[in-house]
């Protein structure tokens, strides 16, 4: 089968997409499987040269199995490769920690994900981690999907909020959403209606279409800082979760014992700049492969993604705190003693 080749320099294939961006692609030879949109695509990568093919589509699209120009064109759209990737890493700040994430992740790019998608595969991640979030992921795109092939690989879309939207709450718990199923089929129903139009979006500023996400059942401000990053291209946005806390509590704050979540979030919006969204994959990337690479054993209950659906969680954790303080109050619980 005859490939197409698409220049690509300066772009990691690989690390890109086991950054923790998207779930859904799988290694296959030297190549990955995966969809974008409606497509089932197989895509490799040798030296600067991207070589793939696809088949899928719409039924008003022609099917190809080569990645005909206009094709080509929506994988570099897909994968990003018209970011002057250099002129970002230029703009991160210039400190060891920094510098160390921005040449450990050379050529990982920041993926144009669908809207929908995005959001959606995010609201599913709250407290999950990377593994599992690929589980819930490929199960929904299995039961509710849209069947391709590409080559002799079967590959499912990720379906639409109006196909959620008609399945039941328990339909979703069988793809292990848990407690997450109710909000992504609320989120569903909004959007799948036409009550919350994602593509329009787009023409909002970041404060505005922060409010917007954050309106969406599951949604706190680290899944919307997620989506508008993955799916609106906000460069600037900077999701911050367990990964990212620790960095910049070790690396920028080590003397202080106490930094609040307001405190890290203006000093990430400030000290990142333009290119924040960036910076902040660097770091998550860095830092998680690091622990990988080290062969340090990490506690299985800490999420590797967690902590995006804020809202959900923080009320878990309030109504716990809640809990204890009654027990304490009523003499339920021993205090310590001196």
């Amino acid at each position: 089968m005859k490939l197409v080749k698409i220049s690509a320099p300066d772009f990691d294939l690989a690390k890109t997409l086991d950054s923790g961006q998207v779930f859904h692609w799988e290694k296959i030879g030297v190549g990955f499987v995966g969809a974008i949109a409606d497509y089932a695509v197989y895509v490799e990568q040798n030296g600067d040269l991207l070589k793939g093919y696809l088949e899928g589509g719409t039924p008003a699209t022609p099917r190809s199995r080569e990645l005909a120009p206009p094709v080509a064109g929506m994988v570099r759209y897909y994968f990003a490769l018209d970011h002057p990737l250099a002129d970002i890493c230029a703009s991160f700040p210039n400190d060891p920690i920094m510098n160390q994430a921005r040449d450990f992740c050379r050529g990982l790019r920041i993926i144009r994900q669908p809207k929908w998608e995005c959001l959606a595969t995010f609201i599913c991640s709250s407290m999950k981690q990377v593994a599992h979030i690929r589980q819930i992921s490929l199960a929904l795109r299995r039961r509710f999907g849209d069947r391709r092939r590409v080559g002799d690989h079967v590959v499912h879309t990720f379906p639409p909020a109006r196909r959620i939207a008609r399945a039941t709450e328990d339909d979703l718990r069988k793809c292990a959403l848990g407690y997450r199923a109710k909000n992504l089929l609320a989120s569903a129903r909004l959007v799948g209606s036409g009550k919350c139009d994602l593509e329009s979006w787009s023409a909002l500023s970041d404060p505005d279409l922060r409010q917007k996400l954050c309106s969406l059942p599951g949604v706190g401000a680290k899944i919307a800082n997620c989506v508008m990053l993955f799916a609106y291209e906000r460069l600037r946005a900077f999701p911050i979760d367990v990964w990212i806390e620790r960095v910049l509590k070790q690396q920028y704050f080590p003397r202080k014992k106490k930094v609040s979540d307001l405190q890290l979030r203006e000093f990430s919006e400030t000290y990142f700049g333009a290119h924040g969204g960036y910076a902040q994959q660097y770091l998550f990337h860095h830092a998680r492969m690091s622990l990988r690479t080290s062969g340090v054993s990490r506690d299985s209950s800490t999420p590797l993604r967690s902590a995006r659906n804020d809202k959900e969680e923080g009320a878990r954790l309030a109504s716990r705190r809640s809990r204890m303080a009654k027990k304490l109050n009523d003499g339920a619980v021993p205090t310590p003693g001196p």
